[in-house]
């Protein structure tokens, strides 16, 4: 009764936390600016590159299309999770935090709790920005939140965020500077799954991995593969759990 009691307490601390912390702006705001302006952009690039000389239209998924920033964006979203760790190792707050929160698993449960929660409202914005902006980009190659599969995409963008976060903070908890988190995690999203997915030894392996499994959810065209947007998004759950669990681990069994 004392844990459960003690949680929305923490919770408080957590959001008050992240208010406070001049980095949860700016990486959301990076999120926005990026995952927006790069769909729009690659959109109007699809929009003009498409049905050359009166042909069919190269636009097989305008709802992906919109989304195609988010390959960038996502980097900003993983950053907002790692400062929301880091940046109390940092200060040394960790130490007033776990005085204050002795239970480390509730501790780390509040702040995952919280970051989630911002990082899916600031992913709703960002969603619903990429994808009416990309449609108006694509003009009459786009769509309509009507369509089918159409809305699904657009929240599963706003889910995929917030699991993308939630796998930072287990990481960065695990890691424990910013540096060596930003170091190991953009790669890991950025770089190692489109270049396992070209070698034929790996290329089994490369769908698996959290990035390509959570953004299937985003599409409404799904491409061939084994896995499809629902399985996809389950696979980048177990991928967050995994994280969190490694981050409980090593906060449990350090010194802050």
């Amino acid at each position: 009764m004392a844990t459960t009691a003690a949680f929305p307490a923490a919770l408080r601390a957590e959001f008050i936390k992240l208010r406070t912390l001049r980095s949860t702006a700016w990486t959301l705001a990076a999120a926005l600016t990026v995952t927006t302006g790069v769909g729009v952009m690659l959109s109007l690039l699809n929009r003009y590159a498409s049905a050359p000389d009166g042909g069919e239209p190269l636009v097989d998924d305008p709802v992906f299309v919109s989304f195609s920033g988010m390959t960038l964006g996502q980097l900003a979203m993983i950053l907002f999770g790692t400062l929301a760790v880091t940046g109390e190792y940092t200060s040394g707050m960790v130490r007033t935090s776990l005085q204050a929160v002795p239970d480390r698993a509730l501790f780390l449960a509040a702040k995952t709790t919280a970051v989630g929660v911002t990082a899916l409202a600031a992913g709703l914005l960002t969603a619903g920005a990429a994808f009416f902006a990309g449609q108006a980009a694509l003009g009459p190659y786009g769509t309509s939140l009507g369509e089918p599969g159409v809305a699904r995409a657009v929240l599963g963008a706003c889910v995929y965020q917030a699991l993308l976060a939630m796998f930072a903070v287990g990481a960065a908890m695990a890691l424990r500077t910013a540096l060596l988190s930003v170091g190991v995690l953009f790669p890991f999203f950025f770089l190692i799954s489109p270049t396992l997915s070209l070698i034929p030894a790996t290329r089994d392996v490369a769908p698996y991995l959290p990035d390509a499994a959570g953004m299937l959810i985003m599409q409404v065209e799904s491409a061939p593969g084994p896995l499809g947007p629902w399985s996809g998004s389950a696979v980048m759950v177990l991928w967050v759990a995994a994280a969190l669990a490694a981050g409980c681990l090593v906060l449990r069994g350090r010194d802050a």
